[in-house]
């Protein structure tokens, strides 16, 4: 297929060659419903010989030319939506330098554990990137921070690489629920501190008595998933505080970071004392709108890096380089972009949660993230996952169990997790639904 023959296509047509271009056995079979071919193994033989007859540098010409498809389509389709142009402009500055690297057909591993503002520019670039990497984040790429495939990633190689078997690490409960199996991958124990309601409060007391001789250390995460609670300064300084007095790590999760409507999100890196005892793990997932390209950091002292360094390198050895090229270019975006980011998520929020309280939910304002996490004891005498399922079906809304993000199912029983990164139709359409559940309520 020519150039010019890619770029007379609509949207749909050119998506469908450029998919062929790939010859990616899923993508293949999410197609075949869209195209006559009689099986999977009919449509691969068609992408073969797509690839074999288009240039891969015609290919890239194409996609990031077509009016529809390239980066310009994205800013153009999204004029409707300010939000949505707001972050797919900075979506689309990002593909195109993804793009520029692609053409340069540079495929190699990248190279020393990426540190994403070097390595992927020369001569002068690299010099901008390096003082653009000091300026947002302070620490030094050269032997402090360490590039992975998503903050998931991140937080596995951090452990792998800092804990021993039968270490113990403190872990808040609710709980994104891959901190537990994280540490159990890695041979420690995880013990579980309660998070209170219903603001979600650490009980100073049972933060102390649950370190033990083998406690190595303690995961933070803040803006939280699933409640969206914000750390205080004073709960923060209290966590410090205690890993000064028994020598633990502080694994943080600060994907959320830029997410917080009120409050302050203050890095317990910067607390006194905590800079050489904190790893830092944040990703571009959340904050630009890309989870599917998993680049991540972990930024950590250097005799902390080393650990992450070596797990990370046995893990995966390295993130795409042509998308850390792309964070170069995120990363690098104004102020007004992190404000309208936020502002559009603090509107979804005010739009979802005054339907939820409506409907019956009872439920704690988050002040970041874009999470909620509610109690359906008042609606109904159904467990989590039976609500949940009852939910899907009619009004036709989807949440997540509360019980996914405990240690014990039994506490999350009568919890429902809802999420609010959809455009604003969506989440009014929502919350049109969930007001027929409103009067219908069979508490137990």
């Amino acid at each position: 297929m020519r150039l010019e023959d890619l770029n007379a296509l609509d949207a749909e047509a050119a998506g469908r060659e450029l998919l062929k271009c790939c010859g990616s056995p899923r993508w293949a079979r999410r197609m075949t419903a869209m195209r006559p071919f009689a099986s999977v193994e009919a449509m691969m033989a068609d992408a073969a010989a797509c690839w074999a007859a288009l240039d891969p540098a015609d290919w890239l010409e194409a996609f990031a030319a077509h009016p529809r498809i390239g980066a310009g389509g994205a800013k153009a389709s999204a004029a409707g939506d300010d939000w949505a142009a707001q972050e797919q402009a900075g979506v689309a500055a990002a593909a195109d330098a993804t793009l520029r690297r692609l053409a340069d057909r540079n495929r190699d591993y990248d190279a020393r554990f990426g540190y994403i503002f070097i390595v992927c520019a020369t001569g002068k670039s690299a010099v901008e990137m390096l003082d653009m990497l000091e300026r947002r984040l302070g620490n030094d790429p050269e032997t402090e921070i360490t590039v992975v495939n998503g903050s998931t990633e991140g937080m596995i190689a951090a452990m792998l690489g800092l804990l021993d078997p039968g270490d113990e690490i403190l872990v808040f409960e609710p709980f994104y629920e891959n901190y537990g199996p994280d540490a159990i991958l890695t041979g420690a124990v995880p013990r579980y501190v309660t998070l209170h309601e219903p603001d979600w409060s650490i009980d100073p007391d049972e933060l102390r008595a649950a370190v033990t001789p083998r406690t190595r250390g303690i995961v933070v995460n803040s803006p939280h998933n699933p409640t969206g609670k914000v750390l205080t300064r004073a709960e923060l300084t209290m966590i410090a505080e205690l890993c000064l007095e028994h020598d633990l790590i502080a694994f943080t999760d600060d994907i959320y970071q830029h997410l917080v409507y009120e409050g302050e999100h203050v890095p317990l890196a910067m607390l006194p004392g905590m800079r050489d005892r904190t790893v830092a793990i944040d990703s571009m997932s959340k904050t630009y709108s890309v989870t599917g390209w998993r680049v991540g950091w972990v930024i950590a002292a250097p005799d902390l890096s080393i650990g992450v360094r070596r797990a990370h390198d046995f893990l995966t050895v390295g993130a795409a380089a042509p998308l850390q090229e792309a964070a170069t270019v995120a990363m690098a975006m104004p102020d007004s972009y992190y404000e309208a980011l936020v502002a559009g998520y603090r509107e979804r929020r005010d739009t979802l949660l005054p339907a939820l309280a409506e409907a019956g939910f009872r439920l704690h304002e988050p002040d970041g993230a874009y999470y909620v996490m509610t109690d359906i004891a008042g609606l109904t005498s159904d467990d989590d996952v039976t609500f949940a399922r009852r939910l899907i079906h009619d009004p036709g809304v989807a949440a997540v169990p509360g019980s996914s993000f405990f240690s014990r199912p039994e506490l999350g029983r009568t919890k429902l997790r809802f999420a609010f990164p959809k455009r604003l139709e969506t989440l009014r359409a929502a919350s049109e639904r969930l007001a027929k559940l409103a009067g219908t309520a069979t508490p137990a």
